[in-house]
Order: structure tokens, then sequence, then C-alpha cells
């Protein structure tokens, strides 16, 4: 038995109710069958945040069908996270909202079966891995932004999203997008979106119809690429793992299938949230924008160096603080093993746990003024972060933390690094963001801004 059939033997062994009942922790589970579904999609932090102040920071509740138990504040972040005894399961947790559709990649997977293939897919954010996709994203970003429409309203979302799937169609995949793009770029929306659909069926006109056939044609376009990539001597990551997928043994094409599609989803639209977060905030606070203007021209450059990343300190200031306030990821959630304890309350084996990102970022008891955008906060001076190791948790901790934090901050950075020093960006004067929190952070609305050149 391979370790992929060993995780999916365990998993499939673990019921979706615990063995035990929760009647010794604190909670309700709304109202039947749909829980606290509704409130969880309309406003998960509203919810969050008032579940906390009636019950405390340990709670049971119920959400899209599933009865669990919410572990809150840095301390639980770090039980969860850490883990030192694997006894929290990801891939148990995920399956039944992304197992059809994000199958088999990384966030879905636990342990040996994890670290083996967590192993071959790091080789994708090595430092030289990162100075190689630098280099043809300072030309590629800069060349595309040129053409983005000045003092007119546009939606920031719509003309981002289409940058970032070029930018990774290129660096992971080596490729130009050519008529593909669009359907590329809807089949990922599509499948995104389908993970929150309460009916899954394959009924045309619904989500879960939408999301399954945009998840079909992902499959097609990737493995159709296979064959090619295998032979290619192109410096890009779907050529390497592929290569790897030969020398390691136990990786399949469709392991090699999986892996890009999530590798894909999980660069392209957390990094998507990510800059329409920061754009809002820099529009919303136009001082920042001189303040990184001034800090990006004291580098005398018209493109980053990979050296250069460090030195954008305030640019890093505002990138954490708008993680912050606006983690991709709101929540993380994971499948008890096997009866933990945490706060005196005993957690049986199989219990769906959830743990906050976003509650913990605005926990006064860590940070000064949570409601107010203040990235001096992250200055060495102050260090609002350094309080607690597990209080800023936006790319997760442990043995799942994200594999991709350090490409999100320099694309991030170099995307900022050109815009910033050939537009002003504003929104509409009290303008509010109306905001989807799950299952990730993105604009409603598509965030319609105005740029002007300086």
């Amino acid at each position: 038995m391979n370790r992929m059939e060993a995780a999916q033997q365990e998993a499939a062994q673990l019921p979706r109710m615990p063995q035990r009942k929760l009647d010794n922790i604190p909670g309700d589970y709304g109202w039947p069958l749909l829980g606290a579904t509704v409130p969880f999609l309309k406003d998960y932090h509203k919810l969050v945040t008032e579940r906390a102040e009636k019950y405390g920071l340990v709670s049971k509740g119920s959400v899209l069908f599933q009865r669990g138990v919410t572990l809150l504040g840095p301390d639980a972040n770090e039980f969860v996270l850490k883990d030192p005894e694997h006894a929290f399961s990801s891939r148990a947790a995920w399956n039944p909202i992304l197992e059809k559709l994000f199958t088999d990649g990384l966030m879905l997977r636990d342990f040996a079966d994890h670290k083996f293939h967590r192993r071959i897919m790091q080789q994708a954010f090595k430092k030289p891995a990162l100075a190689s996709y630098l280099d043809r994203m300072n030309q590629h970003i800069g060349t595309e932004i040129q053409d983005w429409p000045v003092g007119t309203e546009l939606k920031f979302l719509e003309h981002i999203k289409t940058l970032l799937l070029d930018v990774g169609a290129q660096i992971f995949f080596g490729l130009e997008m050519g008529p593909e793009s669009d359907k590329v770029n809807q089949s990922f929306i599509d499948t995104t979106e389908a993970s929150l659909a309460v009916v899954r069926l394959k009924i045309p006109g619904l989500l879960w119809h939408r999301g399954m056939k945009g998840r079909r044609y992902l499959e097609d376009f990737v493995t159709g690429l296979i064959p090619q990539k295998r032979n290619s001597d192109t410096p890009d990551f779907f050529s390497e793992l592929c290569k790897a997928a030969d020398e390691e043994g136990g990786l399949t094409d469709r392991d090699v299938m999986n892996h890009m599609i999530f590798l894909l989803f999980a660069a392209h639209d957390t990094t998507t949230s990510t800059l329409c977060s920061i754009i809002y905030m820099l529009a919303k606070h136009p001082e920042w924008q001189e303040i990184l203007v001034e800090e990006m021209k004291g580098l005398g450059k018209t493109a980053l160096d990979y050296d250069d990343l460090g030195k954008l300190e305030k640019t890093g200031w505002v990138f954490r603080e708008t993680l912050r306030m606006r983690p991709p990821l709101t929540t993380f959630p994971r499948r008890t093993v096997k009866e933990v304890e945490h706060q005196g309350y005993v957690l049986p084996k199989n219990t769906l746990v959830n743990i906050s990102t976003l509650y913990t970022h605005y926990m006064e008891e860590y940070w000064s003024q949570p409601l107010r955008f203040d990235p001096e906060r992250f200055s060495d001076d102050r260090a609002e972060h350094k309080k607690h190791f597990y209080q800023w948790v936006p790319f997760g901790g442990g043995h799942h933390k994200c594999l991709g934090l350090n490409f999100a901050e320099l694309q991030t950075k170099t995307f900022l690094f050109h815009f910033l020093q050939r537009y002003r960006v504003s929104v509409k004067e009290g303008y509010e963001l109306p905001t989807q929190q799950v299952p990730l952070i993105m604009p409603k609305d598509g965030l319609p801004v105005t740029i002007e050149k300086r």
C-alpha cells in the first residue's frame, strides 16, 4: 500500500460525526440541518466574534452540514497547526468541501504522504527558483499594466486576475496564455466558487455543475500538456515536476495534474485576494501610496532584483498589515484522528475543529486598535506581531504552513513596484468594499477603482 492509499484509507475510516457527543463544550448547533451556514456565508467575522462573546474561545457549532468545535486565539492556532502528535487531519477536514474540486492537492494530504509530496513541491519555492520568477515577472507585469485604462472606473479584480493568471501560467507552466486564457480563468473561478455549493448535484445552471465542468476542463488542459513537459527543457515548475515524478517514483500523471491545478489555484487566487485588499487599503489611505513610492524610487531602479525585496521594508509592512486585516483564508479546518484535550475540554477522535485566522488578527490582547489600518505596527520599533508566534497566521503554520508565502510576497512587491510608480489609485468618496469572506476573501463587486498616471 502506497502513501496515498494509506492516507485515503485512514480518512475513509473517519465518519463525519464525532464518535462521542460534545455535551461538555459550550455552544449550539443553530437551525436544524443548516446550523449557522447562512450567517457563516454572509458575514463570517461577525458570526465568529458574536459566538466568542457568547461562549468563549472554545465552542461547538454547525456549518455546511457539519458539526464541530471552534478553537480561537494564538494558543489554539499553535495547538492545532503545530500538531506535534499528528492528531489533526487536514485531508479529512477539507475533503467534504474540496475533494472533487481540488483532488489530492497538497492541502488535502496528511502526515507521511503530505511530507513526501511537500518535499517535491517545495522545489518551486526555493531561492534560485524565486529569483528566476522575479526576472520574468518584472518584464511581464511592467508591460501588461501599461495598457490599463486611465481616468475611468475599472474593476480591479478582473484586471489583476487576468494578469496573475498569465504570470502563473508563464512561471509554473512555461506557457504564454493565448485564446484559452479566458476559459482557464473562468474554470478556476467556477471551481473555486463551487466549494460553497450547498446543493451538490450536477444540474445545469447550479453552482456545483459549473464547478465540476470547470474542474474537468482544467484536468484536460493540464493532462494534455504532460507529454510535452516531460520532454521539455524549459525552466518552469511543470517540467521540473514531471521530471521529479520520473526520478522519485510514486508520482503518477494524475498526481502531477492534481498538483499543478492546486498550485495554480493556491498561487493565483490567494495573491489575487491579497492584491485586491492592498489596493483597496492604499486607495482608502493614499498617504501610504506616497510613502511606498518614495521607498521604491530610493532603489534607483526600473526593475527589482531579488536582493531588493528585503529593502522594501515599508512595502512589507503594508503587505503584512493588509494580511492581518484581510487574510485570504479566514479559517483553517482540521479533523482529529485521535482524542485530544485543549483548555480542559476533551475533543473526541473524529471531531471537526476550526481555528480562525480572522478572529485572531483582531484580538485586542495582541493588536492595538485592531480595526485601524496601521502598517507601522509591524516595524521593528513596535513589533506587535511578535507577542505570540501564532498570532499572525495568514499562511497557517506547522506542517501545512503555506509553501508559497515567499512567492506571495515577491509577487505582491513586484506588482506594487511597477504599479504604484506608474499610477495613483483611488475609490469613490465614502466607498466601502463589500467582501466575500469564505472560502477566500474577495471583493463582491469587483473592486471599482480609478487610476491616474503620475
